[in-house]
């Protein structure tokens, strides 16, 4: 296995405090399978990918672009511990049925959905095949060794919504894989929350952050030959 891989994955800034998903995915669109704007805006119109967006949904997105994938996560639905979450709190009763129901209609509809564990081994031998990956990750405790400050959670904070940069325990927040160095024990990672920069932290701090309740360590696997 190679010891420093890191792929030319164009970053893209997050628009709102809810669609760091949606930039994740038109990322690996451009690193990968070039999209329409149109084609990509008119997709999640059709998915109703607006406000809140879980895993499954980047899966499906995924699936309606034609776009190889394999989405493992630890929770094949909702985890109904999530209700008392205050990051889940508010959409949890609404959005319960839809994503649930998601889960269900996963195989009929050509999504790849796997209930697994997968190792930071399997994840660097797919980004060495040049290969990317969509990951859900706890903001709170994902920290970037290069970055001279760390993201601030009021820019995950819906507009209008006052802010007193109070640390939550949970703060769910969709990254990108795109590296990492044996060497020095570091994956690379593009953060939506910045447009002008590759991140960098140690394989125990992101693991730390992906395995965090509230995240299912959800990871959307990602091909190049799509």
């Amino acid at each position: 296995m190679a010891e420093d891989v890191l792929l030319n994955v164009p970053t893209i800034q997050q628009q709102y405090h809810w669609d760091c998903g949606l930039a994740c995915s038109k990322m690996v669109l451009r690193y990968l399978h070039p999209v329409s704007e149109e084609d990509f805006e008119k997709t999640c119109w059709e998915l109703k990918l607006t406000q809140s967006v879980w895993t499954i949904d980047l899966a499906y997105l995924m699936r309606h672009l034609d776009i190889r994938h394999c989405f493992c996560t630890q929770t094949l639905g909702v985890d109904k511990g999530f209700r008392t979450q205050s990051f889940y709190k508010k959409h949890f009763d609404t959005e319960e049925d839809r994503v649930n129901k998601l889960f269900q209609n996963a195989e009929s509809k050509g999504v790849i959905v796997k209930k697994c564990s997968v190792s930071v081994q399997e994840i660097q031998a797919h980004l060495e095949q040049g290969h990317v990956a969509i990951v859900l990750v706890n903001a709170v405790v994902l920290k970037c060794e290069d970055c001279s400050s760390p993201v601030k959670y009021c820019c995950f904070l819906p507009v209008g919504q006052k802010c007193f940069c109070r640390k939550p325990e949970y703060q769910g927040h969709f990254i990108v894989l795109c590296g990492f160095n044996k060497t020095t024990g570091s994956i690379y990672y593009n953060n939506p929350a910045y447009f002008d920069r590759v991140c960098c932290t140690s394989f125990q701090n992101f693991e730390d952050a992906w395995r965090s309740y509230g995240t299912d360590e959800d990871i959307l696997f990602v091909f190049k030959d799509s």
